[in-house]
């Protein structure tokens, strides 16, 4: 009889759970409206022997996901590409190709040189040759840019700093973009300043495509659709580079349709931020992640009867840094996650999500039952042990999981982590910097409704009961053989 009695109000709870942690999530609305700069563009692209011919091939994938962004046309945007490795070989010329479907087909045709890297003698044939009238280059007076992008993964046979300074100097705005076992001080040599902005670094041809968006953005001409009234957003319209999504008030959540508001209560939310702190994402970065953490933070509603955050940061081994409820303001626990220090080693994001879901989220270390439980994680490479049993796991236990990936972090891996549906849960960028935004779009998706559990009576009755037999338990009075 008791264990009938059991299964039946233990079946009831976790039906009741399963509802309440079913959320309204919003989604963005973004209007493609992004019209390019007219630009005199050349990339300068390494094909030397420590180049495979299945990584140049990456490369010119990397080259066709720029140019698929462009308006490109005689008044638009011009391309051409240099291909060098001893010596320099013009594949076009700015004034070569008239369309993007043409520009696409030359790109196909290239065949990397195989020999050696003479870098600076391929940033003097730009100066010499490539932006030049006679190659298609516009007057200095016309007011387009000329923009040249370098792509090398060695150190330079020949020199490249006083020739990349005449190139800037010249007008060039020069971006280098190195792979591998390059030489990081030729980058920053290469490139116009600020630096941050102008010297892009992967581990591998295998991820250099991942860049594409970043120069896609960088192209990109901002039309302000807020200002011009060209939106259909309800209450808040948020400007973003050639776009914009549509925001609330405080005390609003935005509604599916991307579009509309609905009042947002105060509804209880256990918060999670699981947290990369691998040597890979490097101090500076670190820093960023905090404040990533914070904007989040700043965005939550705390309190003892609202939500309530956490936070663990992983490496080769895992660390909870506060749990659950330790701090009722955000001001407490902003400072925590300020001072939180950097473990610095390697990416076991499996052994990271095994403990989210042993530990966190438990009422020994704060969690609430009936509340609604949202885990955030954040990585920046492939992880070195197995995740998918723990991604599984989470998501079958109902937590409502969002991935945020930067760098080299691996798609699959974020796709694995996220809640369905997947495309609204996880997001990726190139560049830590861009975290600010991935940031704006998740402030806007981890309100929850209020009473989202029809049963809600039933909750608090469970949660009663539980504190009862915890009482009993204590004074000796209950034993339970599991």
């Amino acid at each position: 009889m008791k264990t009938s009695l059991c299964l039946l109000f233990t079946a009831l709870f976790f039906s009741c759970y399963s509802y309440a942690a079913v959320e309204a999530v919003p989604q963005q609305l973004r209007g493609p409206n992004c019209r390019t700069h007219p630009t005199d563009l050349v990339f300068i692209v390494d094909s030397s022997r420590s180049v495979r011919p299945s990584e140049f091939e990456q490369v010119k994938v990397f080259l066709s996901q720029v140019l698929e962004s462009l308006d490109v046309g005689v008044n638009n945007t011009r391309v051409g590409v240099l291909n060098y490795a001893s010596s320099v070989k013009n594949e076009f010329s700015l004034k070569t190709h008239k369309t993007k479907a043409a520009l696409l087909q030359a790109v196909k045709k290239i065949q990397p040189l195989s020999t050696g890297t003479m870098t600076g003698l391929a940033i003097q044939y730009a100066i010499n040759h490539a932006f030049t009238e006679g190659e298609g280059a516009r007057l200095k007076s016309s007011g387009v840019k000329k923009v040249a992008i370098v792509v090398t993964d060695g150190r330079p046979q020949d020199g490249v700093k006083d020739i990349s300074a005449r190139a800037r100097e010249s007008g060039i705005e020069l971006f280098a973009i190195g792979v591998g076992r390059v030489d990081m001080t030729t980058l920053r040599q290469i490139a116009s300043e600020p630096l941050d902005e102008h010297v892009d670094y992967v581990e591998s041809y295998s991820v250099i495509e991942k860049l594409s968006k970043k120069f896609q953005e960088a192209f990109c001409e901002t039309a302000d659709l807020c200002s011009t009234g060209d939106h259909d957003c309800q209450q808040i319209c948020v400007s973003s580079p050639g776009s914009y999504t549509c925001a609330c008030r405080e005390g609003y959540t935005l509604n599916d349709d991307g579009k509309t508001c609905n009042a947002c209560g105060a509804s209880a939310i256990d918060l999670v931020f699981l947290i990369d702190g691998s040597k890979s994402v490097r101090p500076e970065n670190f820093e960023l992640v905090k404040q990533f953490i914070n904007q989040i933070v700043e965005s939550v509603d705390v309190g003892d009867n609202k939500a309530h955050v956490g936070l663990v940061q992983y490496s080769s081994s895992v660390r909870q840094e506060f749990p659950l409820g330790r701090f009722n303001n955000k001001r407490e626990i902003k400072t925590a996650v300020k001072k939180m220090s950097y473990m610095e080693k390697g990416t076991m994001t499996g052994q990271a999500l095994k403990y989210l879901i042993d530990n966190t989220f438990t009422i020994s270390n704060g969690g609430r039952p009936g509340v609604s439980k949202v885990g955030i994680v954040f990585t920046d490479g492939r992880s070195q042990d197995y995740i998918n049993d723990a991604a599984l796991k989470a998501k079958e236990l109902g937590y409502k999981m969002y991935a945020v990936g930067v760098g080299n972090a691996v798609e699959d891996e974020l796709r694995m982590i996220a809640s369905e549906p997947v495309n609204e849960h996880y997001f990726y960028t190139a560049d830590f910097k861009a975290m600010k935004e991935i940031g704006k779009k998740l402030q806007m998706k981890i309100c929850v409704e209020e009473n989202p559990c029809e049963c809600e009576a039933i909750v608090k009755f469970q949660t009663k009961v539980e504190e009862l037999i915890q009482a009993l338990t204590r004074k000796n009075i209950l034993f339970i053989n599991m």
